[in-house]
């Protein structure tokens, strides 16, 4: 059991999520069928699928460790303290990203779309106040940040009893999750829920009208707070990684199968009528989403729980990479879609080498050395201790995982 040593495996994780964002966002211009804010005019059918198997289980996976990031902030806090700092860490920083970071993205769609007036004229109308697409007012990439700030107001009391030694009794229960594969049914009720709403609620990121999602990704935020509360339960994640690998794994090349052979809700081969049957195909997708992550969070347990001189300076940067990075790949794709004689890979290799690279010399140069940017951007002040581990899970400090 994992208790005197700091869980750097999440920050790992987290990491190497952000860093699968960038790929995620940076191929978003030059895949087909997908409407994005500015689109390449040659597409590529088989980037679309990499695409598609990346948006399964990508913002899952950043919930799941978020959810483990909000018992680690609850430690030695209030539900009235916590609010707080998730206000500082998470509202804040979504209000930077919605006045400042998106706009600038829904500029250049509209240049792309015929707009010819200035940057100053276009930001006028974000005070308009009108959503996106028909209003300039978004928040766009952004929506992440929105629905973890909700979703740590509302449950605030809950964590707060959890992290508690209040529940102990109920922790104890828990552990009987940890024998044999039982943990994997944590899987079950966002399969459920999943199967049963999404194809008649599809995603839209607005929170309004989402609830299909909105509750989809919280079981996965909860899944990640109730894993991390009970340290067994993460030992059997470890102990059972190839189970859950193999079972996303097989899902994974059915669900393929199924898409390039269009026997699909939608296509003549699909083989049964109207909506009845459409769970089954959906449940599909859920269980790869589910297998993924928890397979990847046990294999990160496993392999990737361990300290390097380089940790510390990713581990503040990515929350701020996470912000940013989106905006680059908007103004750049903008120029690079322009470009004549250039292959698709030859411009998503360089969306993303250039992504990368402007976006880290932002962060360094601009967001990383000031106390003003970092409170923006959610960082901590540069002073601010860092936590030290201590035996028990009730006790532990916050660890250097700001939510992305």
């Amino acid at each position: 059991m994992e208790t005197t040593q700091r869980q750097t495996y999440l920050d790992w994780l987290r990491i190497l999520s952000i860093l699968g964002v960038l790929f995620f966002h940076s191929a978003m211009p030059y895949v087909a069928e997908d409407n994005w804010h500015i689109k390449n005019h040659e597409t590529s059918n088989l980037m679309m699928e990499s695409n598609y198997f990346l948006h399964l289980f990508r913002m899952p996976l950043l919930f799941f460790i978020s959810g483990t990031v909000s018992f680690f902030m609850m430690q030695r806090r209030s539900s009235l303290n916590f609010i707080g700092l998730r206000f500082r860490r998470l509202f804040i920083p979504l209000l930077v990203g919605m006045f400042i970071i998106v706009p600038p993205q829904i500029y250049m769609e509209r240049l792309n779309h015929g707009f010819s007036g200035s940057y100053l004229d276009f930001y006028k109308t974000v005070f308009n106040f009108v959503p996106y697409p028909k209003g300039s007012f978004s928040w766009h990439h952004l929506w992440f940040i929105a629905y973890l700030f909700v979703y740590d107001i509302l449950f605030a009391p809950l964590f707060a009893w959890m992290a508690s030694p209040k529940s102990i009794g109920f922790k104890t229960k828990l552990a009987a999750l940890a024998n044999g594969k039982w943990i994997y049914i944590i899987m079950l009720p966002g399969i459920v829920w999943y199967a049963l709403l999404a194809y008649n609620h599809p995603e839209t990121n607005d929170l309004a009208h989402d609830g299909c999602y909105f509750v989809y990704w919280l079981f996965f935020l909860l899944a990640g707070f109730i894993c991390i509360t009970q340290p067994l339960l993460m030992d059997s994640l470890e102990r059972n990684r190839r189970f859950a690998l193999r079972i996303g794994f097989i899902s994974l090349v059915f669900l393929y199968y199924l898409r390039w052979n269009k026997i699909e809700p939608g296509y003549e081969l699909w083989p049964f009528s109207g909506d009845s049957f459409m769970g089954l195909f959906l449940a599909l997708r859920a269980i790869v989403a589910w297998s993924w992550v928890l397979a990847l969070v046990g294999y990160g347990k496993k392999y990737l729980n361990y300290k390097h001189k380089a940790l510390d300076y990713l581990n503040q940067a990515v929350y701020p990479f996470y912000i940013l990075h989106q905006t680059v790949i908007v103004v750049l794709v903008y120029y690079i879609v322009q470009t004549q004689n250039e292959s698709i890979l030859s411009k998503y290799i360089y969306t993303v080498g250039m992504t990368f690279f402007i976006t880290v010399g932002i962060y360094h140069l601009l967001v990383r050395p000031y106390a003003l940017t970092r409170f923006l951007f959610g960082m901590k002040p540069k002073s601010e201790k860092k936590p030290v581990a201590i035996p028990q899970p009730e006790k532990i400090n916050e660890v250097m995982l700001v939510s992305a």
